[in-house]
């Protein structure tokens, strides 16, 4: 596959690996300096030893010293200027790159990332990234570098013996023809299947680390590992194939090179008698020996050549699985700002009540035909505290990411009477918020999780709000707010986990907070006491409450119900409760 066969968002990713031209010349003519002065060297060492058998003056040998001290010296200059100018140019297009990347994939996250694993995710965004700086450095570079000092290698040895440039050429062209088809042949497969398979090893390593303790319980941990090596021995035997194709690559230009030194040879003896270059009457046995030598100079350099094309097939796939989650648009599911300056404020939106109003609200997931909710009418008042129940399936979850605008919507969705397309995206996550199913929690203390939510926090502030979620005694048990959580919140409860990120959102002061199925991961002996917490701290005048949870909630902890059919596209039920406090649910 050509880069013309490309998709158009592929080509536009190695656009982003090129570096810019001020950035990539300097180590380009510095790669091109070097790989001319590596063949002059050789070329100027061969014609010194041959002609100091013919005892010249100590002037023509000085001459020849000399050139052979400059052309090492010049060599390791070139070589060191360009190591130092092409990486500096891949490593700060690599930043641009990334950077790149990040600002393309959050206007996506985390509704467009849910079909990817983690472990992939991650290849994608670290390995895959890392090795598209081989396309200047091992693709673009090298055929230019190779290319130039091939045609002017060809070019002396011509002006020389006509006839040793002519089989020189030839072999050039055989030996980059024959080594980019057998290494094609060879390892091709293996170049497209390397990315993808370390993909899947390490989205397989990290399910088994996050669930070893589940796997080991009910036995399942054996065949996990069978299958991780079974795909460790695929990418092992990926790994293998493309070393045998880098291989056969080396032998077929080391074949050629052997038969433009015996071409030099057939041509360049006869050539002593009968004389015959361009430049002189009569050929030398020192200028004979420089023919001769330079081709296996000129091959070591070209030998970049075919070693490029297996490179490019590795950059190639790393370009096209970064393309693949990074999509040239963004997908009609996910809200794109549509913003009118003349109608924000966000200052007065954000900081005093707000109400919520939803009129035939629908929403689904990328890639997906059906919608995940559909014909949701509910309306949230400064002081509602609403439970939001459904079967599984149902849309609960998809609401709730509609609401902070991971996901697009049709219908309608007002906050303060201005639908929430004409604001911007972080303007509605200022005034809605959303305590996760599963929450969240950074490798850190107790305190950088809460400080998360609301940077300029004493640690009075922050003590007061874990005792208003009943985590005061259990944060002074564990040695207060420098307590840690551990890698997700490992070294704590998942009712725990709930509490700190309910915790995080009172600091955050949401006008609207949607708390979306807390005892999930709750034992049903917590769960009651976690929801009736939950509500309780949260009750505010001046906030709304929206709580997804199949656990059963006290007609007196909330002012109305809701519950979504099981088919989207039903009806919303909506029933009040014993402490309805005016204006709350609507259908």
């Amino acid at each position: 596959m050509s880069e013309a066969t490309l998709h158009p968002h592929t080509r536009d990713v190695l656009r982003l690996a090129q570096p810019r031209p001020r950035w990539f010349v300097p180590g380009l003519l510095a790669g091109i300096g070097s790989a001319v002065m590596a063949v002059a060297l050789l070329a100027c060492s061969a014609w010194l030893i041959t002609v100091a058998a013919e005892m010249p003056s100590l002037a023509v040998l000085g001459l020849a010293v000399v050139g052979v001290r400059a052309f090492a010296i010049f060599r390791s200059v070139f070589r060191y200027l360009e190591r130092v100018s092409s990486h500096d140019a891949a490593f700060r297009q690599l930043a641009e790159l990334r950077l790149g990347m990040f600002r393309r994939i959050v206007p996506i996250a985390p509704a467009g990332l849910a079909s990817t694993g983690r472990g992939d995710l991650l290849t994608r965004l670290v390995r895959d990234v890392d090795d598209l700086q081989d396309l200047p450095l091992r693709v673009v570079q090298p055929l230019l570098v190779a290319g130039t000092t091939a045609l002017l290698s060809v070019v002396g040895i011509w002006l020389i013996v006509p006839a040793a440039g002519l089989t020189l050429l030839v072999c050039l062209l055989l030996a980059g023809i024959l080594g980019t088809l057998f290494s094609g042949t060879l390892s091709a497969r293996a170049d497209r299947e390397l990315a993808p398979l370390r993909g899947a090893l390490a989205d397989e390593v990290l399910e088994i680390i996050e669930n070893l303790d589940i796997l080991t319980a009910f036995d399942a941990l054996n065949p996990r590992l069978e299958q991780l090596a079974r795909t460790d021995a695929r990418l092992r035997q990926a790994t293998l194939r493309r070393s045998v194709g880098i291989g056969v690559q080396s032998a077929v230009v080391a074949l050629f090179a052997g038969a433009a030194t015996l071409g030099a040879l057939y041509f360049g003896v006869p050539a002593l008698d009968s004389g015959g270059g361009l430049l002189s009457p009569v050929l030398l046995g020192p200028t004979v020996i420089v023919a001769v030598l330079v081709p296996m100079a000129v091959f070591e350099v070209f030998g970049m050549i075919p070693l490029a094309g297996s490179a490019w097939r590795q950059v190639r796939v790393s370009a096209t699985r970064v393309a693949d989650i990074v999509p040239a648009a963004v997908p009609g599911e996910i809200p794109v700002d549509e913003v009118d300056p003349l109608t924000l404020c966000a200052s007065d939106r954000a900081s005093g009540p707000v109400v919520l109003e939803l009129a035939d609200l629908g929403a689904r997931w990328p890639k997906q035909h059906e919608p995940g909710v559909a014909g949701v009418t509910l309306r949230l008042a400064p002081g509602d505290r609403v439970h939001l129940a459904g079967p599984s399936g149902a849309g609960k979850t998809t609401l709730a990411q509609t609401l902070v605008r991971f996901l697009d919507y049709t219908g309608s969705y007002r906050l303060n009477g201005v639908e929430a397309r004409l604001l911007a995206q972080s303007e509605v996550r200022r005034m809605v918020g959303l305590c996760e199913q599963r929450p969240w929690l950074f490798d850190d203390s107790i305190r950088q999780n809460l400080l998360f939510a609301r940077d300029t926090a004493t640690d009075a502030e922050l003590e007061a709000v874990l005792a208003r979620v009943g985590l005061a005694e259990w944060s002074r048990t564990r040695g207060g707010l420098d307590a840690r959580v551990g890698e997700r919140g490992a070294l704590v409860s998942g009712g725990q986990a709930q509490r700190i990120a309910l915790a995080r959102a009172l600091l955050a002061d949401f006008p609207v907070l949607i708390v979306d199925e807390p005892t999930a991961n709750v034992d049903s002996a917590g769960a009651d006491a976690l929801v009736r917490d939950i509500l309780t701290a949260a009750a505010d005048a001046h906030r709304a409450v929206l709580l997804i949870s199949h656990t059963p909630v006290p007609d007196e902890l909330v002012t109305a119900r809701v519950t979504l059919p099981a088919r989207a596209g039903g009806h919303t039920v909506i029933s009040p409760c014993g402490a309805v406090r005016g204006g709350a649910a609507t259908s």
